[in-house]
């Protein structure tokens, strides 16, 4: 087992109605808070005027800030992070999925940061050394941003989307009510279990290290998922199962499952640049590459792969025949909830100088490599994109 650095201090507030105590819980850490949302399901549902409800009955002041949309960008959040500084904003509360909780994260930094522009601080250019408090109520399971160390914004000027990792992105307090996910569609809960399932498959595929705890930890994840995703899509209404999944999203993007093992998120990197360039949803870009990246590494990792086809999938087979097996299991599943599993159903038709861009933004020009399995570079990550599109 590797060595591991483990921090979660986010409280979690979890169950029925539990928005309605947003007030409570935010005014731990502020008495102006400024509150992002989405284009429209925050308000539509209800949940936006209970948050603001719970606020005003806490004592705690609160200006609005909508528009965060699906792959949120650069410019909206520094237009929040301005707002946010001229209200004054002792804390940003994100309100809705994880669109709107990485937005208010960036809003956060920005608004702590006068003067620095966000993107340098994105791209490491400058150093994140304090920020304002984070708060989220979350109404999607996926992105696990109400418990994760992580943010993603696309700079739309550069076609560029990237992610940033700091304990300044930790919230404060999570606002659970799994009740909300009757809300969504079957293709928004579709793509939030894939996103659930590929941030613990990140993690769960790094060979040669023994963490056993870690292990059963992501494999029982995994299962509960697999099991329920179906169950939710299909029956909405079953609040158990429900609560299942939300729960997962938030464990599963905690680092949790990476203690003592790590994370490699190739399988990202390849969906950020998809969304990037086509604005498509992130769990889809992910299920789209999932098994053109697995074909492509699974014969360095065969150990890996065969115990994920027993321990999640319950195959019988052994060495390769059981790691294959597990890849198509795991293909046929995301196409079970409704996922694309091939870039041509995410409805793009990329050509040969699309490919090599696409491979040239994921590995950023080439410099970087991908993968701990085997090294990804340009040529190998364009020759996925291309198998993908098959």
């Amino acid at each position: 087992m590797n060595d591991f650095r483990f921090f979660s201090p986010t409280e979690v507030v979890f169950g029925r109605d539990a928005e309605n105590n947003t007030g409570e819980y935010a005014a731990k850490y502020g008495s102006k808070a400024f509150v992002v949302y989405g284009e429209k399901s925050a308000v539509e549902i209800g949940l936006l005027s209970r948050v603001t409800k719970s606020l005003e009955r806490a004592g705690v002041n609160f200006m609005l800030f909508g528009g965060a949309r699906a792959n949120p960008t650069l410019a909206h959040a520094e237009e929040g992070a301005k707002r946010a500084r001229e209200f004054g904003a002792d804390l940003i509360i994100g309100v809705g999925g994880g669109s709107a909780i990485d937005t208010a994260k960036a809003v956060a930094h920005g608004a702590a940061n006068p003067g620095v522009d966000l993107w340098d601080i994105w791209t490491k250019k400058v150093p994140l050394n304090c920020s304002v408090p984070v708060g989220a109520v979350l109404s999607v399971p996926a992105a696990g941003s109400e418990m994760s160390d992580s943010a993603v914004l696309t700079n739309e000027s550069i076609g560029k989307k990237a992610g940033i990792n700091t304990d300044f992105n930790r919230c404060k307090f999570a606002v659970i009510n799994p009740a909300l996910g009757a809300t969504l569609s079957k293709y928004q809960l579709g793509a939030g279990v894939a996103d659930i399932m590929m941030h613990t498959l990140e993690r769960y595929f790094i060979p040669d290290i023994c963490a056993q705890l870690t292990d059963e930890i992501a494999e029982g994840l995994l299962r509960s998922v697999i099991k329920n995703g179906k169950e939710v899509i299909c029956h909405p209404d079953n609040y158990e199962a429900m609560c299942e999944i939300f729960w997962a999203s938030s464990l599963s993007h905690n680092n949790l499952t990476e203690c003592g093992r790590g994370k490699d998120f190739s399988v990202h990197k390849l969906g950020h640049a998809l969304s990037a360039k086509y604005g498509v949803t992130h769990g889809a870009s992910l299920t789209a590459v999932w098994g053109a990246w697995a074909n492509e590494v699974y014969r360095d990792c065969i150990p890996r792969f065969e115990k994920y086809a027993k321990t999640v999938w319950g195959i019988k087979a052994s060495d390769e025949t059981a790691a294959k097996e597990g890849i198509v299991r795991t293909v046929e599943y995301f196409r079970e909830i409704g996922m694309p599993t091939s870039i041509c159903e995410l409805g793009v038709n990329p050509g040969e100088e699309d490919f090599s861009a696409l491979a040239a933004d994921a590995t950023m020009n080439g410099s970087v490599k991908l993968s701990r399995i085997k090294p990804l570079g340009k040529a190998e990550v364009e020759r996925i994109y291309k198998n993908a599109a098959k």
